[in-house]
């Protein structure tokens, strides 16, 4: 392990090792999707990987990526730079999975990468802060903060096509599926299989208006076994059958 803090450039080559030092990966640009201990995640702005010691993880970014990475030199390190978050500096780093961070976190996250983290002093006090930050009492957790809805959104129409399981949607956020449902009921006012229906109708309807694509080609894209019962959704979600929704832009 070189320097505690680096900026790193991920892309479709697929990484599957683990180390001795626990890790965080902070999205700054792109997507990276990040498996660690079995728990999928996607790794992008205002969103974290935590990487525990001897982790088996595995990582790659089809569309190219940047991110900002804590490499944890020890135990000792981290007590003497945590004082008295230290117990919950290390039960952070336990866990494998995604959080979310919130604003301020974020603000702090982009400023730390543009400073110049070839400075030993510099790169130590940020990734203590870094830490400090995310263990310190109220900071944003896969728990306490709001759920990864771009991350969400964006899994949703790259799998359109395909099956969805709430299960799926869970282990992105790094929650069980019954823990995922009733904070995605909360959050966003219907349940996880509705919302993934409705956003697959405003992807074809999207579709539709936007290319010359056949009638029964997008419904396959947005995971619709059949025409006529793509038509009917969509007919129940925007009240406008295809043919209708394809004339009236003409």
């Amino acid at each position: 392990m070189n320097s505690i803090l680096s900026l790193r450039q991920y892309n479709h080559d697929l990484l599957v090792h683990s180390h001795s030092h626990a890790q965080l990966v902070f999205g700054l640009s792109g997507c990276l999707e990040f498996e660690v201990d079995g728990r999928g995640a996607r790794v992008e702005r205002q969103t974290l990987a935590v990487v525990p010691p001897e982790a088996q993880h595995a990582c790659g970014s089809p569309g190219g990526s940047l991110c900002l990475v804590v490499d944890v030199p020890d135990e000792d390190w981290l007590r003497h730079t945590l004082g008295r978050h230290f117990d919950s500096g290390r039960r952070l780093l336990e866990q494998p999975g995604a959080l979310s961070l919130n604003p301020a976190q974020s603000q702090l996250v982009s400023w730390i990468a543009a400073s110049p983290l070839a400075d030993e002093v510099i790169s130590g006090q940020s990734a203590g802060l870094l830490l400090a930050s995310l263990a310190a009492p109220g900071a944003s957790t896969a728990e306490s903060s709001a759920l990864p809805l771009a991350a969400l959104d964006a899994h949703i129409d790259q799998h359109a096509a395909r099956p969805l399981q709430v299960a799926d949607l869970a282990r992105l956020s790094g929650l069980s599926v019954a823990r995922f449902h009733a904070r995605f009921l909360a959050e966003a006012g219907q349940t996880p299989m509705d919302y993934v229906r409705s956003r697959r109708l405003h992807l074809g309807r999207q579709l539709l208006l936007e290319s010359r694509l056949a009638v029964g080609e997008i419904a396959a894209m947005v995971g619709y076994s059949s025409q006529s019962a793509f038509t009917a959704a969509l007919s129940r979600e925007f009240g406008v059958t295809p043919r209708a929704l394809r004339n009236a832009r003409e």
